[in-house]
């Protein structure tokens, strides 16, 4: 299966959070020999919207809610994060609607159907639940302002061999290193480029997530402003929305980033040079010293790194 290109930003939250009964539920489905592995969910998950989006006419929104999550192991917690499909397919829905002309919205999706949709969400509104989804997602692209809560020692490479199916190319994770991976879950020798374990990872406790966001804000602020501006880089504006996003789960969470998919645009040279979290950390702490030369060589490798992947959108 040919994988999104996409990378993902996730945040696990202990099972304790949780209220009942969705407490007792994840804590069951966490030991559930049924469930998708933690190299397969991703699979799982894209083949379920496909199969949704290729039927006729296609179905924009599951009808309930996903029972599955990503699941992790710290000590004796469990640590889960549900992938909310329902939610993140109104939100998606809502953002593409929002961004493109009816006529061109009404080409993906007959306009009762996309009516019918959106009124269900309006609906679920009202009841006052989260908007507030476990999982972020970007097409192409790793965003800039997504490489600052995590350090350079929090990262996890891993990289499909064909002899084996399976090599821990490098892994500086230490205790937050992925829940499961291994040549017992590969199944198969194909070549490395499409090895289900190859994967990119950084996570972090939601403690130190927020502590370099928050480190980050006032020096992004004073040196690149508070605009938007391009999409693609770094604003004070951008590191707001992200602080506010995980300030909305418990303090004892996991965040972990995932390249997801894009690790299948990338060589294995490529992989384990890949030094983008490191190289935004130097150059925040070049903005708060004021070595603007540093500052700059750094931002230059992190643009040449992610233009020419972001560029493959367009690629005939």
């Amino acid at each position: 299966m040919v994988l999104p290109y996409a990378a993902y930003l996730r945040v696990y939250e202990p099972v304790t959070a949780f209220p009942e009964p969705a407490r007792t539920l994840w804590t069951v489905y966490a030991d559930s020999r049924r469930r998708p592995r933690r190299i397969h969910a991703l699979g799982v998950e894209h083949r379920d919207a496909a199969l949704r989006m290729t039927g006729s006419p296609p179905e924009v929104v599951p009808e309930r809610e996903s029972r599955d999550a990503y699941v992790r192991r710290l000590e004796d917690m469990i640590y889960v994060c549900p992938w909310e499909t329902r939610l993140r397919s109104w939100l998606a829905f809502e953002r593409f609607r929002n961004e493109h002309a009816a006529g061109v919205a009404a080409a993906f999706v007959p306009p009762p159907l996309s009516e019918r949709v959106m009124s269900d969400f309006e609906q679920w509104k009202r009841a006052g639940r989260s908007l507030q989804p476990h999982i972020l997602t970007s097409t192409w692209h790793v965003p800039l302002d997504w490489f600052v809560p995590f350090a350079r020692t929090e990262r996890s490479l891993m990289l499909g061999t064909p002899e084996t199916g399976y090599r821990k190319a490098d892994d500086t994770s230490g205790e937050h290193a992925p829940e499961e991976h291994g040549p017992e879950e590969h199944g198969g020798n194909g070549p490395a480029t499409a090895a289900p374990v190859r994967t990119l990872l950084y996570v972090t406790s939601m403690g130190e997530a927020r502590r370099r966001v928050s480190a980050a804000l006032p020096v992004v602020r004073e040196n690149l402003g508070d605009g938007t501006g391009d999409v693609y880089l770094l604003s004070a504006g951008r590191l707001e929305t992200l602080a506010r996003w995980l300030g909305g789960f418990d303090p004892r969470a996991l965040v972990e980033l995932d390249y997801g998919g894009l690790v299948h645009l990338l060589d294995d040279r490529t992989l384990r040079a890949d030094e983008s979290v490191a190289e935004m950390a130097v150059a925040l702490t070049g903005m708060e010293r004021g070595e603007a030369e540093l500052t700059v060589a750094m931002y230059k490798r992190l643009l040449a790194r992610w233009r020419p992947v972001r560029a493959l959108e367009t690629a005939n």
